[in-house]
């Protein structure tokens, strides 16, 4: 894994949730801005995925190596499905589940960098 990229990701990601959450308070909807900051936290995600998947194999047990894939694999998908459901869905929760979906990024980010400098 590359930990300036999951260093930069944690910190877009954690951007978007800070700005989904004001955006929930102040009853505001999804608009281009806060869509192009999570085109950027998706694009450094497929990046990671790719990235990700080409070291597998310097994983120590297939045990880690299990948990490791199902991360990568999982994690492009929680924030496009959150953003998804937001632009279906017109209201100040939306932006709260944009938030909580940011949040998870990090979070499973930083748990993949874990098992990497952990177990590769």
């Amino acid at each position: 894994m590359l930990t300036p990229l999951t260093q930069g990701l944690v910190a877009a990601a954690m951007l978007l949730c800070v700005v989904a959450l004001a955006y929930a308070l102040f009853d505001k909807l999804i608009n281009d801005w806060l869509l192009g900051l999570a085109a950027l936290v998706e694009l450094g995600v497929l990046v990671q995925l790719v990235r990700g998947l080409v070291g597998i194999g310097d994983l120590d047990t297939g045990e880690r190596k299990a948990t490791f894939a199902a991360y990568l694999v999982t994690l492009p998908f929680v924030l496009a499905l959150t953003l998804w459901g937001a632009i279906k869905d017109k209201t100040r929760w939306a932006m709260s589940a944009v938030a909580v979906g940011a949040f998870a990024v990090a979070v499973m980010t930083l748990r993949l960098q874990q098992i990497w400098d952990i177990h590769a």
